[in-house]
């Protein structure tokens, strides 16, 4: 666990402790990665397509064993209790939600329909189902103009937005958000970040988040891990993350000093591989 983020916040959710991860008993893809998670805070995971951030959420939410992937080393506990043979509904029962990569949505469906599946595992009356509903549409009110919309139909922001609505009524503590930003255009990204925002600070609900576009998630994290091969390279502040130089030219495209030769590219890959 990293001692400045218990420091700031001592009341941890989730803890990943030094976990691996192999996928069909030969194929080591996590390496001992380490992450938490503080109440009511947004943490970030960063890296490159192949990094290991899918792996890391899907070992939290026990989602592996449908891609034939294990945990072997290290443990995850989420208030606490040990979590890694708990059932993905079991999780969810617990306040832990998955939003996956990709938008998944019945595409048969209806918005409204998609949304009321999120609460399928609360037993729950009518009116606190409805109730359920008013607050996701408060949060996506494109969804309620398009509740009577067969989901497969919608554009890729509104089935993004679905699928966060449809965790949302799961009334989870702790949302995994998988690639939020994938395929979107520029300004429903930043749309779906306000939302993510919004529910943080509203409703207190804790992010996980891995992404690609390490420009946009940190800025709205408070804390970010930068995944490289497996293995967690850096972490911080998202603040200090954005303002890091090495963060800033290797994973934001931003160097404030000259061009540097792809010799010192090759340099810099290799150390900051050591850097933990």
């Amino acid at each position: 666990m990293n001692a400045s983020v218990e420091a700031a916040a001592p009341n941890i959710l989730l803890n990943v402790n030094g976990i691996e991860v192999i996928y069909n008993h030969v194929i080591l893809v996590l390496k001992g990665v380490s992450l938490c998670v503080p109440e009511g805070k947004v943490v970030a995971l960063l890296g490159a397509n192949g990094a290991g951030k899918t792996t890391t959420l899907r070992a939290v939410s026990n989602l592996l064993k449908a891609e034939r992937g294990d945990v072997t080393k290290g443990n995850i506990d989420y208030r606490g209790e040990r979590i890694e043979r708990l059932t993905p509904a079991d999780l969810v029962k617990r306040g832990v939600v998955q939003v996956m990569e990709g938008r998944h949505c019945f595409a048969h469906l209806t918005i409204e329909e998609n949304l009321l599946t999120g609460a399928y595992t609360r037993n729950i009356s009518r009116g606190e189902l409805n109730a359920s509903l008013d607050k996701v549409y408060q949060y996506f009110p494109r969804l309620k103009q398009r509740r009577g919309s067969q989901s497969g139909y919608t554009s890729g922001g509104e089935q993004q937005m679905t699928a966060i609505g449809r965790a949302l009524m799961a009334n989870p503590n702790m949302i995994l958000l998988d690639e939020p930003s994938m395929g979107l255009a520029p300004q429903i990204v930043e749309e779906i970040f306000e939302i993510v925002r919004d529910l943080n600070q509203r409703e207190g609900v804790s992010f996980l988040l891995a992404e690609q576009n390490t420009n946009i998630a940190l800025r709205y994290a408070d804390y970010g891990y930068i995944l490289e091969n497996g293995r967690v390279m850096m972490d911080g502040a998202a603040k200090a993350l954005a303002e890091n130089e090495d963060v800033k030219e290797f994973y934001l495209g931003v160097s404030s000093g000259e061009r540097k030769s792809f010799r010192d590219n090759k340099f810099y890959r290799r150390r900051k591989r050591w850097l933990a």
